[in-house]
């Protein structure tokens, strides 16, 4: 009898744990609209910026990332080529950062504009507080792609197939959903899953 109740207490326990881990958010769907499109960020630059003032009469290309995820250095080089391709095709183009856990650390906001000169960008760098933003789209990983045309969300997830190794890509998801998105078109593949660090949001 007594070990009965000792394992209907730790059943209790388990299920009380349980109900308070807290679930990741729902990523956003395909064709909704930016979310929190007005809400601000303080970027590198100084300035506060919103992603309804970053995004053009294209679009918008919104990457989830930080300064030391060892996937986003992996990604560096790409992160630069298609962030430099959307300012030079007229695509609206941010980096956001939404390590609130790491704020006191390697993503602090210094770190960050240290970063940014370092690597050469010219896009918008800009902090999530409390990773308000991540929460509204769902974003999980560094790095994490949304791509919005003009109607809507067209592409999430990945920049292509193989983050280990660019030489080896087969499938550059990104590159192509931003070709179709330019010409008007819808991409031939518009869901992928993230590969990369968890985003670190404070519990």
């Amino acid at each position: 009898m007594k070990k009965l109740v000792v394992f209907l207490f730790l059943i209790v326990i388990s299920i009380i744990t349980f109900s308070f881990i807290s679930s990741p958010p729902d990523e956003l769907a395909l064709n909704s609209a930016i979310p929190q499109g007005d809400y601000k960020m303080k970027d590198v630059s100084g300035k506060t910026v919103s992603l309804n003032e970053i995004k053009t009469a294209k679009g918008l290309l919104v990457i989830f990332s930080c300064n030391t995820c060892p996937y986003v250095k992996l990604s560096e080089a790409r992160i630069k080529e298609y962030s430099d391709y959307c300012l030079a095709n007229g695509i609206g183009c941010a980096l956001i950062n939404s390590n609130e856990a790491q704020r006191t650390e390697d993503d602090s906001f210094d770190k960050m504009s240290a970063y940014f000169t370092e690597q050469k960008l010219k896009c918008a760098y800009a902090v999530d507080e409390k990773s308000q933003l991540a929460n509204a789209f769902g974003a999980t990983r560094t790095p994490q792609c949304f791509l919005f045309n003009t109607k809507g969300l067209v592409y999430k997830g990945a920049i292509d197939d193989n983050v280990k190794d660019a030489a080896a890509v087969k499938a550059p998801y990104l590159k192509e959903a931003l070709g179709a998105l330019l010409k008007n078109e819808t991409p031939k593949t518009q869901e992928t899953k993230s590969i990369g660090c968890t985003i670190k949001r404070v519990e």
